[in-house]
């Protein structure tokens, strides 16, 4: 299991008497992105969040960037990005002031830094608004700030979740520039199969019951399989 990127092998997570996920097995090279397919309550999330080291496996073993989880996870997590559903930005504070504290939380500092916040600002589009509150830009200007977050630090590994919520067409096109160099392992998940798909090297097709459909590479999925599992109408 250290070789890839991730590996899972028969992962259940509970949450009382549901079980989220069950059984679940893949394995990702370094460098390869997968994307993540299923209906609402298939235990996307739920995955992305094991595998960040945020929730614990109730059954299974977990390896992330070599590192097994939860027991090295703290080896781990500076080399991770995570997206989820919230943005995790302070909205008292601008976007520039929460990269540089999202920064100091992985002990970056000095000029550096800023190079590094400026290029990733101007590379989203966000320049001219970073020294305003956050709470006074829109959800997609919060979305883009998010994105520069999860990468700041360079991680091995993006781990993201509907990336491309509250975007605009332009806010998409620079995401998927940022986030999808060759070097970076992904996974992604989604509920846009077209736009997801192209850029995957991987699909991982969930069920309503959080096992596995179908695990293959992405190029190999039918579209009409692709937006049935997303449905939930797959068999």
């Amino acid at each position: 299991m250290s070789e890839a990127a991730v590996a899972v092998a028969g992962l259940r997570r509970d949450f009382g008497d549901r079980t989220a996920l069950d059984g679940v097995d893949l394995t990702l090279g370094p460098g390869e992105s997968l994307v993540v397919l299923g209906p609402n309550g298939a235990g996307k999330t739920t995955l992305l969040r094991v595998l960040a080291g945020l929730l614990r496996p109730s059954a299974g073993e977990v390896s992330v960037l070599g590192c097994k989880l939860p027991g090295e996870g703290w080896k781990a997590r500076g080399r991770i990005g995570f997206l989820g559903h919230e943005p995790l930005l302070y909205r008292d504070l601008s976007g520039r002031e929460n990269l540089r504290f999202h920064a100091h939380l992985h002990g970056a500092q000095g000029d550096a830094l800023e190079s590094r916040i400026g290029a990733l600002l101007a590379a989203m589009g966000m320049e001219r608004r970073a020294d305003e509150r956050v709470a006074e830009l829109s959800a997609g200007m919060r979305q883009r700030l998010a994105i520069c977050r999860c990468v700041l630090h360079e991680p091995q590994l993006l781990l993201l979740d509907e990336p491309d919520s509250n975007l605009d067409s332009e806010g998409r096109e620079l995401a998927r520039k940022l986030i999808g160099g060759a070097e970076l392992t992904r996974v992604l998940v989604t509920h846009d199969p077209q736009r997801a798909l192209p850029d995957g090297d991987r699909a991982l097709l969930l069920g309503s019951d959080g096992r596995v459909v179908r695990e293959c590479p992405a190029a190999d999925l039918d579209p009409a399989e692709a937006r049935a599992a997303t449905a939930g109408t797959a068999p």
